[in-house]
């Protein structure tokens, strides 16, 4: 197994590092949230690895397409967000497997998050909070301007959505999946990869399931 030491951020690193190895990840919180960290203590470490518990998590897949007609593809542990590029509002149709479900979205951008991100920046755009074990994916609107009381849509895990960018020449739109970005998209596809899992271990009485359940009644 892995110890990391850091933020959420350097977790994030290294679960990217140790995608497809299997490697179990226990982190120790030496950054500033630490929502995937274990609490930091420089004693007991060998009896805590030890009774540690296990929580798996299933990324997100990103296949976009650019304006020039590259292909790019790019896994997410928190999620897959559309980030406009210039002042100009981003418009986005999404497609939700192979039905329009949205003609046209005009906002600052539109996400999707797996349960372990919805506590992210799924959660500061104002989207749900999802437990690891609803089999559910956050589709979270950013600053949405029409329709303007769209708040998203909670879909199943094996869902596959589609975001076409319209007017991509007068509104660029770039795709984010984690730490890779790509710039000038028309189109990207996301979708749960159930073929990869990852590891995190954490203290008895404080798994992951139980930190996204209190973070609902944090005030």
């Amino acid at each position: 197994m892995i110890v990391a030491l850091g933020g959420d951020g350097f977790m994030l690193e290294t679960l990217h590092r140790v995608l497809h190895r299997g490697i179990p990840v226990y982190g120790m919180n030496r950054g500033s949230v630490g929502f995937l960290m274990n609490a930091w203590s420089e004693n007991g470490l060998p009896a805590r690895l030890a009774e540690a518990q296990a929580a798996t998590l299933h990324p997100l897949r990103m296949m976009a397409l650019d304006v020039h007609g590259k292909r790019h593809e790019a896994v997410a542990i928190n999620e897959v967000s559309l980030l406009r590029e210039t002042r100009q509002v981003a418009k986005i149709r999404i497609t939700v497997d192979g039905r329009e479900r949205l003609a046209e979205l005009s906002c600052d951008g539109v996400l999707v998050s797996t349960p372990a991100g919805s506590t992210a920046y799924n959660l500061s755009a104002h989207g749900p909070i999802v437990p690891l074990s609803a089999n559910l994916l956050p589709l979270t609107p950013i600053s949405a301007f029409r329709p303007r009381r769209w708040r998203g849509a909670l879909l199943p895990s094996e869902a596959q959505v589609v975001f076409e960018v319209l007017e991509p020449e007068k509104r660029p739109v770039a795709a984010v999946a984690d730490f890779t970005e790509v710039r000038e998209v028309v189109r990207v596809e996301v979708r749960e990869d159930r073929t990869v899992s990852l590891t995190l271990l954490f203290d008895p009485g404080h798994g992951l399931s139980e930190r996204v359940i209190a973070e609902q009644f944090t005030v």
